[in-house]
Formats: C-alpha cells, sequence, structure tokens
C-alpha cells in the first residue's frame, strides 16, 4: 500500500521499450509518397519542355513533300491533256518562318512561367495541408497512446491493490461486498484498457495510411514536441501568393490577346523539280521564295468583348481574396481564444488533479487500517481517473489547435 501513491501518480507518457516513430517521420512519409506533389512537379517539368517548344515553333521549319501523277490517253480516252499535261511530277524542299518580336515572345515565355509558379506554389499548400492532416491523426493517436499507458498503469496497480484487500477481506476487516465492488471496478478498468488498445490500433493505421505507408503494425510514438509558432505576414504567405499569380496570369491574358491582333510577317522558300514531263523535264528543275503579311483589320469587336471577360475574372479573384483575408484573420483570431480557453482549463484540472491526489492519499491511510469506505475510496479513485484522463484530452486538444494555426506559417 505504501507504494500506491507513487506508482498512481505516474506520468501518463509512460511508453512500452520498443521502437518508436516521431512526427517527422510521418509528414516526410506523407511528402515523398504524395502523387499530388509528384504531379506538380511533372508539370513544371512540362512547362520547361513547352517554353522550349515556344522558341522551336518560330524557328525555320523544312518540309519535304513529293506529288507524283501520271494520267495516260489510250486509244483517244482519257483526261484532258490540256489539264493534266498527261502527268505531273513535283518532289520540293520547301522552308517557312514566321517572325515574332521579342515582346510577344516573352509574353508567351512568361504565361508557361507562370503556370510553373502556379504548380510551385499549389505543391507548397499541398504539402502544408498534408503536414497539418498528418500532425493532426498523429496527435490523436498520440493522445490513445497517453490514455493507454496511464490506464495500463492503473490497472496493474488495481490488481496489486486487489490482493491486499482480498487478504483484509478474509481477515473481515472489510465485509465481502466491498470486495467484490472492487473486483467490479477493476474488471471494467480492463474493459477499458482494452478499447483503448483498439482505439490506439486503429487511429495508428489511419495514421499509416494517410502517410502513404503500408504497415498494419503499431509502435510506440514519440511526443509531437509541437510548439506554437509566429505568423508571417499574411499578405507575404503562399496562400496570398496564388492570387497575385492569378493576377499576373489575367495581365498576361491581355498582352497575349494584344499581340494577337499586331500584324505578322513570314518568309517561305522551296526548291525541287517540277514537270509534266512533256517537255524538256530536265531543265524542269527550280526555286521560288516569297513572304507575307497578315494584318487585323476587323473582327466584330472580339477584342473588346475578351477584355471585358478578363475584367470579369480580375473581379471574380478580388472577391475571393478579399473573402480569404477576411476568413483568415476570423479563423485564427478564434483559434487563439479558444488556446487561451483550453490552456485555461488545463490549469484548472491540474488543480482538480492536486485534489483528488490529496483525497486518494487521506482514504489510502485509512484503507490500511481498516477504516475507510470502500465506497468513498472508489469515487475518490474515479474522480482522480477522470481528471487526469480530461487532462490528456484537453492536452491533445491543445496541441490540435496549435496545429491549426502552425498551418498558416508558410
Amino acid at each position: 500500500m505504501k507504494y500506491f501513491l507513487s506508482y498512481l501518480f505516474l506520468s501518463s507518457s509512460l511508453v512500452l521499450h520498443a521502437q518508436e516513430h516521431n512526427l517527422s517521420y510521418f509528414i516526410s512519409s506523407a511528402i515523398n509518397n504524395s502523387p499530388l506533389l509528384k504531379d506538380f512537379q511533372n508539370q513544371v517539368e512540362s512547362n520547361t519542355l513547352d517554353s522550349q517548344r515556344i522558341l522551336a515553333s518560330y524557328r525555320p521549319k523544312v518540309v519535304a513533300s513529293s506529288f507524283n501523277s501520271y494520267a495516260p490517253v489510250i486509244n483517244g480516252y482519257g483526261y484532258d491533256e490540256a489539264i493534266t499535261n498527261g502527268g505531273n511530277f513535283t518532289t520540293i524542299v520547301g522552308g517557312n518562318m514566321t517572325f515574332v518580336g521579342k515582346k510577344n515572345l516573352d509574353n508567351q515565355f512568361q504565361s508557361v512561367s507562370l503556370l510553373s509558379q502556379s504548380a510551385r506554389n499549389s505543391a507548397k499548400v499541398t504539402e502544408q495541408e498534408l503536414k497539418r492532416t498528418v500532425t493532426a491523426q498523429y496527435i490523436s493517436t498520440y493522445g490513445d497512446l497517453l490514455e493507454l499507458n496511464f490506464n495500463k498503469d492503473i490497472l496493474d496497480l488495481l490488481r496489486k491493490e486487489e490482493g491486499i484487500l482480498k487478504n483484509l477481506t478474509q481477515k473481515n476487516v472489510y465485509r465481502q461486498t466491498d470486495y467484490l465492488t472492487f473486483l467490479v471496478i477493476m474488471q471494467q478498468q480492463a474493459l477499458r484498457l482494452r478499447q483503448l488498445q483498439v482505439q490506439f490500433k486503429s487511429d495508428y493505421a489511419q495514421l499509416n495510411y494517410l502517410s502513404g505507408i503500408s504497415d498494419t503494425s503499431a509502435m510506440n510514438l514519440q511526443d509531437p514536441g509541437i510548439m506554437l509558432e509566429e505568423l508571417p505576414d499574411i499578405t507575404h504567405s503562399i496562400f496570398i501568393k496564388q492570387f497575385e499569380i492569378d493576377s499576373l496570369k489575367l495581365i498576361n491574358s491581355k498582352a497575349a490577346l494584344d499581340f494577337s491582333y499586331k500584324p505578322k510577317a513570314s518568309i517561305f522558300a522551296d526548291a525541287g523539280f517540277s514537270s509534266s514531263m512533256s517537255y524538256l523535264p530536265y531543265k524542269n528543275f527550280g526555286t521560288s521564295f516569297g513572304f507575307g503579311v497578315t494584318v487585323p483589320i476587323y473582327d466584330g469587336h472580339q477584342r473588346k468583348l475578351q477584355y471585358g471577360k478578363i475584367d470579369i475574372e480580375e473581379r471574380t479573384r478580388g472577391n475571393y481574396k478579399s473573402f480569404f483575408l477576411s476568413q483568415y484573420n476570423q479563423q485564427i483570431a478564434l483559434l487563439k481564444q479558444q488556446l487561451s480557453a483550453t490552456e485555461e482549463l488545463i490549469g484548472e484540472i491540474n488543480d482538480q488533479i492536486r485534489y483528488s491526489e490529496s483525497l486518494i492519499k487521506v482514504n489510502q491511510q485509512l484503507l490500511e487500517t481498516g477504516d475507510a469506505k470502500i465506497a468513498d475510496y472508489i469515487i475518490a479513485f474515479g474522480n482522480y481517473l477522470n481528471a487526469k484522463n480530461l487532462l490528456t484530452q484537453n492536452h491533445v486538444n491543445r496541441l490540435q489547435i496549435i496545429n491549426q494555426i502552425n498551418y498558416w506559417n508558410r
């Protein structure tokens, strides 16, 4: 009995001597296994190829072509030779090139660059979401482990006390009903422990699933070690960055629209053989070359209409940005309020635990002399157990709130 309190008040963070994993292990696994992050990376690589393709599209293009036909006239029957010349034999190598201004080319490169910036920023946001999701599940699973270890220690202590109480009952210090009441409490604790074991394994399996880990075993978890981080200026965060990129995309679209209405020039040249074979075919080798200019004149005011669509998109973007900033400020204020209330509640629970410890100590002394009422002892014990479990739940809740706030720290 004299060692009862020293065991009873052990921290619920006790863990088994076994292999452990920490939060970084699961976050790293989730990031490395995420197909969405790999998709964003592939998009950036694909955009790099698009930049090269744009540059290649304005280089000279060379095409070889051959068209050969023969239209025979047999016994006066056949195509009119005035039309067919009896045949047409052409083999030509031709080339053409379209000229575009440097500003036009830069605009197209910028369009691809903005796509890459958007993909990179989306990858950062996705990474933050993965961290938040995995961390939340890790905290829940770690909370299960805290309750599991604490309740296991409680059950071990109850089993030791059961032997002492049984001996006192046999000496008629306590009634048989008192002993049976204690057994019921101990069996309830055993059932609770089994329930906690099932919950821990289930949450651990979910943690593995979210992290992309193909493993059904459950190991000990280290303290997540989450600290409240200072949030950056939201105007410089990755969450606002996407709105800025979208704005640049719309500006780029306007510039591309302007360039599409500018005159375009191109040159072409070819060389080869083209003959009807009717007269001196060996002299029908030759060449041709020229240039072309396209000048837009009228298109039914489509340019103006397209400008209008871009302006509408810009207003929509601005509305989303304003709404996001409003929601962000409200959410952070609410989370910080919840964090403050939770920390205050934890302090009150710690006070309750100290009172429960004092009450158990008094009942323990009375129990050793046979003067304690088992009912009072069990009530005091239950109050302590409930307070410790409530402390664990609020500790977990505090970490979850911090995790929600830290999501915005990039």
